[in-house]
């Protein structure tokens, strides 16, 4: 019985060095192969105005969720401008527990790539996503079914693999 202790330490070790191996940009999400979930939010930019997921565009697009305190999303934004204005990719973004101020005012300052932003100061709109936090950057197709979900910081080696073949219709995701 003294050695109890000391495997269920050992299992748990095991079980602690599997999980720090895995990526977290693989969190697998039920959206996949869905519709995008229904919504109702306001415009960032122009309170007392909604919008849902039927205003949103019937080309392929992305979603991305950001925030004014995550500082991954300021890593990734200039790539989020390189894609909205190179790539001519729509995207939407999902302004998630924040202040509408300082979100309009980190719009000004670091520039604006989104076709619109949804604010979403409660996470009421991410919850049903499947918001995790930010940020997040989903991959919608022209009939309003998500293909991927990436979790993190977007890369341009991400972007140009995985979802710009899904953008362009050229695959769909596992």
């Amino acid at each position: 019985m003294k050695a109890l202790p000391l495997l269920l330490f050992g299992v748990l070790v095991m079980f602690l060095a599997v999980s720090l191996r895995l990526d977290p940009s693989r969190v697998p999400s039920p959206l996949i192969g869905h519709p995008m979930p229904t919504f109702s939010g306001e415009r960032l930019t122009k309170p007392g105005a909604f919008v849902s997921e039927q205003d949103l565009t019937d080309r392929p697009m992305l979603v991305n969720v950001w925030a004014t305190w995550c500082q991954g999303c300021i890593a990734e934004h200039g790539l989020l401008m390189k894609i909205a204005t190179e790539h001519k990719v729509p995207i939407y973004g999902l302004n998630y527990r924040d202040e509408r101020g300082a979100a309009l005012e980190w719009l000004a300052h670091y520039g604006n790539p989104y076709r619109l932003v949804i604010y979403d100061e409660d996470a009421r709109i991410g919850l049903e996503w499947g918001v995790y936090g930010a940020p997040e950057t989903f991959v919608v197709d022209a009939g309003g079914v998500v293909r991927h979900k990436h979790v993190g910081v977007l890369d341009e080696e991400t972007f140009r693999e995985k979802m710009l073949p899904l953008l362009d219709g050229r695959d769909d995701e596992d």
